[in-house]
């Protein structure tokens, strides 16, 4: 059983669309991020760093319960205790895991700060919201470009999707149109049509 314990944010969907992906059996804990639930005790000593997803696996591999923070890490974990969503051969395996490194060096900071500065800062910050609009647009391009190479990040569908899909998800908090980056709809309507992904989302309930 994997204890969950996530919020409907883009890191935290990463999460629970692999454990969905994978069939596995879980239970959610919801973090109220917006109530500062991550900063509760019993949650900070879980992930001291104090952000969501952290996940609970009651069948660690040592055969006791294990204890994982950082979604990248979560999902490099649950495709090897699967064997799912990472592909079998050398080169495979490392095409995607670049393309996971790529979402989380890049896409996931990136959009982030877009998310703050074109919707939750206090005050408009035109500098900011430029310069972080045209690396977000810089970043679609180059997952376009990669996207006219191959059905998926990787030569088939991995981590390095699941990672990046929720932050595409938010294509309009960024102000993007999809039609612009047609190779990156074609891949973005693909991976929304996928039931775990449909459930995966709506985590937590």
């Amino acid at each position: 059983m994997i204890d969950l314990y996530t919020w409907g944010t883009s890191n935290g969907r990463k999460a629970s669309i692999m454990v969905e992906e994978c069939g596995l059996p879980y239970r959610v804990h919801p973090i109220n991020i917006g109530q500062g639930d991550q900063f509760k005790p019993e949650f900070v000593a879980i992930n001291p760093n104090a952000k969501i997803p952290a996940i609970v696996d009651s069948d660690g591999p040592e055969g006791k319960p294990f204890t994982l923070f950082e979604s990248g890490a979560i999902l490099i974990y649950l495709a090897s205790k699967t064997g799912k969503f990472l592909p079998q051969s050398v080169t495979g395996k490392y095409i995607a895991l670049q393309w996971l490194m790529f979402q989380m060096g890049a896409i996931g900071p990136i959009f982030g700060q877009v998310h703050h500065f074109m919707r939750a800062a206090k005050e408009k910050v035109p500098y900011a919201i430029e310069r972080f609009g045209k690396e977000n647009r810089r970043l679609y391009g180059v997952l376009d470009k990669r996207l006219g190479e191959a059905p998926f990040l990787a030569e088939e569908y991995s981590i390095a999707d699941i990672a990046t899909f929720p932050w595409v998800l938010r294509h309009e908090w960024q102000q993007v149109d999809l039609a612009e980056y047609p190779n990156v709809k074609r891949w973005f309507d693909t991976i929304h049509a996928r039931p775990a992904v449909k459930r995966g989302i709506t985590v937590p309930a």
